[in-house]
């Protein structure tokens, strides 16, 4: 079932009232904009739960994965594509791929914005240490805010999208 018809991206409205008629719990805290992983924790103050970054990638032949971690684990890049089954090493999708298939601008890019990803050209990776944490946040296809929800409702969102999520070990956490 896919989640927006609209030939738009959805709005963090339009996410919200989706995961509402999901029957997920969500709550939304708004924030200066952030665009890096210490700034959001500078801005959002004290929100348990969670909190991630995201990786857009491409591999050798196009193929489009989202990688979403522990704000502060490490990912190697470098062989990263071996453990995910990718054709040649990734490399970071562009602004304009980005806005194309996620429907959100750098620096905003969360497992929600799968919503506008229509064909499902995506493949979400979420890390396994991250998906043990009960409750996790994310951007609401915008960087003025940070989204709270259930581990749970994660994956129900991703799977009502069309977007099935991989759970792998992607990260190292530092020493």
């Amino acid at each position: 079932m896919l989640a927006h018809k609209s030939p738009m991206p959805a709005s963090p409205d339009e996410l919200f009232a989706y995961l509402h008629s999901l029957g997920i719990a969500h709550r939304t805290v708004r924030h200066p904009p952030v665009f890096t992983v210490e700034e959001a924790r500078a801005l959002r103050g004290k929100i348990a739960g969670g909190h991630t970054k995201n990786l857009f990638l491409r591999d050798k032949k196009g193929a489009l994965f989202l990688v979403v971690a522990p704000e502060d684990a490490t990912i190697e890049l470098k062989s990263l594509h071996r453990l995910l089954g990718a054709s040649g090493r990734f490399s970071f999708g562009s602004a304009e791929l980005m806005r194309e298939t996620l429907g959100v601008e750098p620096g905003s890019v969360t497992p929600f914005a799968v919503i506008n990803d229509k064909a499902a050209r995506v493949t979400v990776i979420l890390d396994a240490a991250m998906m043990g944490q009960e409750t996790l946040n994310f951007h609401p296809l915008v960087n003025t805010g940070t989204t709270t929800i259930p581990r749970e409702g994660l994956l129900k969102f991703l799977e009502a999208t069309g977007h099935r999520p991989r759970i792998e070990a992607v990260s190292a956490f530092p020493a």
